[in-house]
């Protein structure tokens, strides 16, 4: 829990209507919430937040700003019951981007887009391997509002959208404003310091150009006391002096530097000229676990490789691995769109993002390589790239009915690319060292060899066709479908069929049903991740670790192609509308999900396969199971 210690905020705003000083009234922000345009789940651009076909929470700027957190996962966790975010202090990558779930699903089962554009996945592939957005790269202070589709949406956005849909509006308000904040823990630890400014200036009543920035520096909590084991190394060895504690249990030190940018030009009614985007660059570290002098034999006992050399003269009171990570993303989308009549409207856009991260690795050895192990690695670098094109069409087609049939309909191409970049050779190097029993690799977290290392790619191509038609005043009625073509795997074909009935003014009951789908990425695809030793019998390398699933080892184990996850989902709810201001809903749901990917269990290899790389225990990513949410 934490609290503010110091905050202020300095507000300059443009002369605008939507910014006079007056005071509200009760029940105001509800009305303006009701009235809200939503553009999420619907390309029907009269829907409001009460007479959509499914459910979509909106989160105003105010509810996104009153959180505590720079990071904008946890401000989600705080204002959305069904989204949870998990702090994982001792992982890898995972301690800085944090996996980040709705409805219990897996973390890439949730599509995020910015301003309705797909928002590129993270580089990081998880312990059990979802890729998913890291949440946390887009500044709080640039976004206007949150839509949240609590329903399947595959017919309508394409892969992912299994539990639902996040939209992060940015804010194109002409006017300036700045912050600052200082928090901390009730434990008076983990101080965070942010600071931030937004500017935007009008283009006179044709357009605006908003760019914010932010700093955001989370200093590291510790929720852990002296271990057992160091309070027995100090009694023993009393001329010593160990730290204490020898390891922090808490949350990483970890510092980010956040910036956005929203801009528009109309020339015409039929041809406005858009570009916006995000950017995130910063750098974390956090601890592993300590290693004791008194047991870790694979790193202190006596080599005959190394004469008179012991890594008690480099670590005496022992070590604790610092693992760090630097990271940056960067997501640019750019297009035109307009109105060529009162029925007719296109927006045709591209859109380019990556998401790298490096690691390193301080205080930690390679004890193969004895005196010549370095104390410092650079483990490698993860890097996604995503490349979108599209085109978006609403026609509002007459049928003689009150309301035409809005359809809407288009085309996309995706291009998504992973690599993975070698590190320093010490980092995964079997030294000679490894032949009487010292541990070979960087000690806490192995660099990523040469054979890890490539560059794998996945195009798709999509069209969809999305319709909305109310026939008479008191019914609504959706339907979409969308085909999706994959390199890696082949088409899909996904629907959704939805409807609201409003009998009194002011209550409805809608329900939606859907199929879905996850596309596997090309690091689910492709990738291993494997560390090597040595048998210090037959002297020999080994390895074990993650494989491809295509690689001829792991089919031999039993590894089949990936295939996308699919889904069906069902939601009912009623919702009702007040004229004194109250609104509320109530929706039950159900999602069916086959063929949920996970990692395998691991197995030990045979001594009569084939088995060149003398792998010992292999597991792999594989289609495992399915679940009913």
């Amino acid at each position: 829990m934490k609290f503010i210690t110091c905050s202020a905020l300095v507000a300059l705003i443009a002369s605008s209507s939507a910014f006079a000083q007056t005071v509200p009234q009760p029940g105001d922000d509800a009305n303006a919430a009701d009235s809200l345009i939503v553009v999420t789940g619907t390309r029907d651009r009269s829907r409001t937040q009460f007479d959509t076909l499914a459910p979509v929470d909106v989160l105003s700027r105010d509810a996104v700003r009153s959180s505590v957190s720079g990071d904008l996962s946890d401000t989600l966790a705080q204002l959305l019951p069904s989204f949870n975010v998990q702090r994982l202090p001792a992982a890898d990558g995972q301690a800085f981007v944090r996996p980040a779930t709705l409805r219990g699903l897996s973390a890439d089962q949730t599509l995020v887009l910015v301003n309705g554009k797909r928002y590129h996945r993270s580089a990081l592939l998880g312990t059990r391997g979802a890729q998913a957005p890291d949440l946390a790269g887009i500044p709080s202070m640039a976004i206007k509002r949150i839509e949240v589709l609590r329903d399947g949406a595959s017919a309508q956005y394409g892969s992912d959208a299994i539990a639902g849909v996040v939209n992060i509006i940015l804010d194109d308000t002409a006017g300036m404003e700045a912050f600052g904040q200082v928090s901390k823990y009730y434990k008076g630890d983990g101080n965070e310091y942010q600071t931030g400014a937004r500017g935007g200036i009008a283009l006179g009543d044709r357009g605006a150009i908003v760019v914010t920035g932010g700093y955001d520096h989370s200093e590291a909590t510790s929720r852990t006391r002296q271990r057992p084991d160091a309070l027995a190394f100090q009694a023993a060895n009393p001329g010593l002096v160990v730290p204490n504690p020898v390891q922090r249990w808490g949350q990483p030190d970890e510092e980010r530097i956040r910036g956005a940018i929203d801009a528009h030009y109309a020339f015409a009614d039929a041809a406005t000229l858009y570009l916006f985007g995000t950017a995130q660059q910063g750098e974390g570290v956090t601890d592993f676990n300590w290693r004791n002098p008194a047991g870790t034999s694979t790193v202190y006992n006596p080599s005959s490789a190394f004469p008179g050399f012991s890594f008690r003269s480099v670590y005496p009171v022992g070590f604790t691995p610092r693992f760090g990570t630097t990271f940056s993303d960067y997501q640019g989308d750019g297009g035109l769109r307009g109105e060529l009549s009162d029925r007719f409207s296109y927006d045709l856009s591209a859109a380019v993002g990556r998401s790298r991260i490096a690691y390193t690795l301080n205080e930690s050895l390679n004890a193969s390589l004895g005196p010549a192990s370095p104390t410092s690695f650079y483990l490698g670098q993860l890097e996604q790239h995503e490349f979108n094109l599209n085109a978006d069409f609403v026609y509002r087609l007459p049928v003689g009915t009150a309301h035409p049939v809005n359809v809407a309909f288009g085309a996309e191409r995706r291009r998504e690319t992973y690599e993975v970049s070698a590190g320093d050779p010490a980092s995964y190097a079997i030294g000679a060292g490894a032949a009487t029993g010292l541990a070979p690799n960087s000690n806490g977290f192995p660099g990523f060899s040469p054979s890890l290392a490539g560059v794998f790619d996945q195009t798709s191509y999509a069209g969809y066709v999305d319709l909305e038609w109310q026939p008479v005043e008191t019914v609504t009625l959706g339907a979409a479908g969308r085909y999706e073509d994959f390199s890696a795997f082949g088409d899909t074909f996904n629907y959704k069929l939805s409807a609201r009935f409003e009998p009194i003014k002011g209550i409805a009951a809608r329900g939606t049903y859907s199929t879905g789908f996850r596309a596997p990425t090309p690091a689910q695809l492709n990738t291993s991740q494997t560390t090597q030793g040595l048998d210090t019998t037959t002297l020999q390398v080994f390895n074990q670790g993650r494989l491809s699933p295509s690689d001829p080892l792991a089919i031999a184990l039993g590894a089949k192609p990936l295939t996308p996850e699919t889904s069906k989902t069902g939601t009912a709810g009623l919702t009702f509308q007040t004229h004194f201001g109250l609104t509320g809903s109530v929706d039950a749901y159900q999602i069916d999900v086959d063929n949920r990917f996970s990692q395998s269990q691991t197995f030990a290899v045979p001594a009569t396969f084939a088995n060149p790389q003398r792998f010992t225990a292999v597991s792999y990513f594989t289609n495992d199971f399915d679940t009913r949410t």
